[in-house]
């Protein structure tokens, strides 16, 4: 189970630079396209998008059986400490 810091509300997860640069591919594919694809077109019924800040999305990560699972798009992500993501 990776390891967990208290802070002063809410317990945070200890993640690998490997896990953290994963994480900021899985957060780059929310963002809208450049050539106009996005989650807004992928999923007609998000009528107005709201990009989330990546500090935002790092703070929805928990801590899973030897790796950290992420709650993305009505399904569990989950990313190795080597940052393999599977799902």
């Amino acid at each position: 189970m990776p390891n967990m810091k208290q802070t002063q509300y809410r317990y945070t997860v200890q993640t690998t630079r490997l896990q953290r640069e994963a994480l900021k591919k899985v957060w780059d594919r929310d963002l809208p396209s450049p050539w106009g694809w996005g989650p807004e077109q992928e999923y007609p019924c998000i009528a107005h998008y709201e990009p989330r800040s990546y500090l935002e999305f790092r703070r929805t990560v928990e801590p899973g059986p030897g790796c950290i699972m992420l709650p993305w798009r009505n399904m569990w992500l989950g990313i190795e400490p080597d940052g393999y993501t599977h799902s």
